[in-house]
């Protein structure tokens, strides 16, 4: 059985746990094990650094030492959980490991750089493998078309994240005729979907949020996908307010990963935490 330390992030303990909920059904099914790291923190959601980046560090180096004292690589199902922890690890390992085992010894912990930080997206492409995946398929999911969304943080800035050509990535696609859907290309699938700009910049990011799934309505998607909660929170939280930004008229369902993978491996609506949403998925579930 595959092992992995789990960190959830604070947007799956709280706005959204249907994330959550379908992470932890769909390693399951899977035959995944998903070990949560107990005391793990906030990682700091790519804002933490630009007020102190000793402290966001710090407090990244205590949750992959959680993991290293679990012996298990780090598994995430945020984008921007996975870029802060890559991205402290890389700093950790180059040069600022003394430093930061300064300030953990205090709690008698120490970075010592044994572990490895994916995502849930890497770890099914990479470690669990597509031929196995499509033997899991229950219910394949022919009768969808599925606009794949990266977002930003899964992809950029590409030293930190390297999985695959954040300017062409293939693995969101690969996944989903795997699953038996058909992807569909759109003009905004790596754009950024504006979520750390909301509270700043609430106009624009709208027009984005608006923007982007326009762009997948006009390509012919039933349904964006997404490995990001973040990501799937703006373009379906903000969506009636996107849609009147750029005077969109179609609702568009906006699913994280692990929800798309748990309705092909043949899971209930409600095991997936879909009626939390937004826009409506009844008529995408129903045509499945």
């Amino acid at each position: 059985m595959m092992r992995y330390a789990f960190f959830p992030g604070c947007v799956l303990e709280a706005a959204a746990k249907e994330a959550y909920q379908a992470t932890v059904k769909v390693a399951a099914a899977l035959g995944i094990e998903l070990v949560e790291l107990e005391g793990w923190t906030c990682c700091g959601g790519s804002h933490l650094q630009d007020v102190s980046e000793t402290t966001a560090l710090a407090v990244n180096a205590r949750n992959l030492v959680l993991a290293e004292q679990l012996g298990l690589p780090l598994l995430t199902v945020c984008n921007t959980c996975t870029l802060m922890l890559r991205q402290a690890k890389a700093k950790l390992d180059n040069g600022q490991k003394e430093k930061i085992n300064g300030f953990l010894a205090q709690a008698g912990l120490e970075y010592k750089g044994t572990t490895d930080v994916t995502h849930l997206l890497w770890a099914l492409i990479r470690d669990y493998g597509v031929e196995k995946l499509k033997t899991k398929v229950k219910r394949p999911l022919k009768n969808l078309k599925v606009a794949g969304y990266y977002g930003c943080h899964i992809l950029r800035p590409p030293t930190v994240m390297n999985f695959e050509d954040h300017a062409n990535p293939k693995s969101l696609e690969t996944l989903i005729r795997a699953l038996g859907a058909t992807p569909v290309d759109f003009a905004a699938k790596l754009q950024c979907c504006g979520f750390h700009a909301v509270f700043t910049a609430e106009k624009d990011v709208m027009k984005i949020t608006g923007t982007t799934n326009q762009s997948a309505a006009l390509a012919g998607a039933d349904c964006i996908v997404t490995p990001c909660p973040l990501c799937q929170m703006q373009l379906d939280m903000y969506q009636p307010e996107g849609r009147q930004a750029v005077g969109g008229d179609r609702e568009m369902p906006v699913l994280h990963l692990a929800q798309l993978i748990g309705l092909a491996l043949g899971l209930a609506p409600t095991e997936l935490g879909l009626s939390r949403h937004i826009a409506d998925t009844g008529t995408l579930v129903a045509k499945i």
